[in-house]
């Protein structure tokens, strides 16, 4: 199998976005979660198939569009967010591509995430390339700041160049089943994005069980959602496969009865290539192959992409790298 015939997809596929849909609370009340279901599912994700090799350089290769390279700091700087841009830029080493036979491949991730504060800077990093900048808004990471500054912080970013915006609903919002209260706040700030891409961000750590994730989700999605992404990276507890599954199942709902396709977005905790892997194959068996393209899927990670490259050397070398070779920021 040649890496050359892998598709290395960046820019999104034309698909009709989410155009929202009213709340129907009698589908929620249809919604049941079965944790150990999920739990023995999500168990065997990782152990059906081994990838070495070839296979593996290609499904790592083709991780790595998948990424939001995220900077998400209380230290970050303009300059740490030129570093990562440039490393959007060229996020594998020239000569390890050129051992893979795959340099005339365009390689970039999904988008690069940064506080709204440097989304500007990113833009200006970035141009000339098709990487889109994202940015956190609406109070990030507690989302409990006043609806009109949540809504002004997003028209902010959207106007300094975001083409993604990640919102943080409100937790107590699920955790009270206020179902209408969090649609309306969802579909706010949908209108706010504009032509910009909504990425909604439940915190699933806090919402107490699979069956909150999964209604939350659901009301996101008919709020007009583009994405629904698990964590912010904050909390205790952030994406794993179980709750994915949670998740993911609600967009393969909402398609058969909408049409409409969904994107999804783990964040928080997912730094090994491995992972990266499990998380691929989850998705191609669970939602199918048109779900693995960036415009559909994306890891929230930065530290990730370190483990990829030194996958990839090894791939080639068959030694590991040290880590600083393989530097971000």
């Amino acid at each position: 199998m040649s890496l050359k015939a892998v598709e290395m997809p960046h820019a999104a596929e034309e698909h009709k976005r989410n155009p929202g849909f009213d709340l129907d609370l009698g589908w929620l009340r249809h919604v049941r979660m079965n944790r150990s279901a999920l739990e023995r599912r999500a168990a065997t994700i990782g152990t059906r198939r081994s990838v070495k090799k070839q296979w593996q350089a290609a499904w790592l290769l083709h991780a790595i569009t998948n990424i939001d390279l995220t900077t998400l700091n209380g230290d970050d700087s303009k300059g740490r967010v030129e570093r990562l841009c440039a490393k959007a830029r060229q996020p594998v080493r020239t000569d390890i591509l050129k051992a893979l036979g795959v340099e005339d491949l365009v390689i970039t991730p999904g988008a690069v995430c940064v506080y709204h504060n440097f989304v500007a800077d990113a833009v200006a990093a970035l141009e000339g390339t098709n990487i889109p900048v994202a940015a956190v808004s609406t109070g990030f990471p507690a989302g409990l700041t006043p609806l009109e500054t949540r809504i002004a912080e997003i028209e902010a970013s959207v106007k300094a160049g975001a083409k993604e915006i990640d919102i943080v609903i409100e937790r107590h919002q699920v955790l009270t089943q206020d179902w209408q209260g969090l649609y309306d706040q969802v579909k706010a700030f949908r209108a706010a994005c504009g032509e910009a891409h909504l990425k909604t961000i439940l915190g699933t750590g806090e919402l107490a069980t699979q069956t909150n994730v999964a209604k939350a989700s659901l009301v996101c999605m008919m709020a007009g959602a583009d994405f629904i992404k698990t964590s912010t990276g904050k909390e205790k507890v952030n994406a794993d496969l179980v709750t994915s599954l949670s998740m993911i199942r609600m967009i393969r709902w909402f398609h058969e009865e909408t049409g409409i396709e969904i994107g999804y977005k783990p964040a928080g905790g997912i730094s090994k290539a491995k992972d990266a892997i499990t998380y691929l194959a989850m998705m191609k068996d669970e939602l199918g192959n048109k779900w693995l393209s960036p415009h559909l899927f994306r890891f929230g990670a930065s530290s990730l992409l370190n483990d990829i490259e030194r996958q990839l050397e090894h791939n080639v070398t068959g030694r590991y790298a040290a880590d600083y070779r393989q530097p971000l920021v």
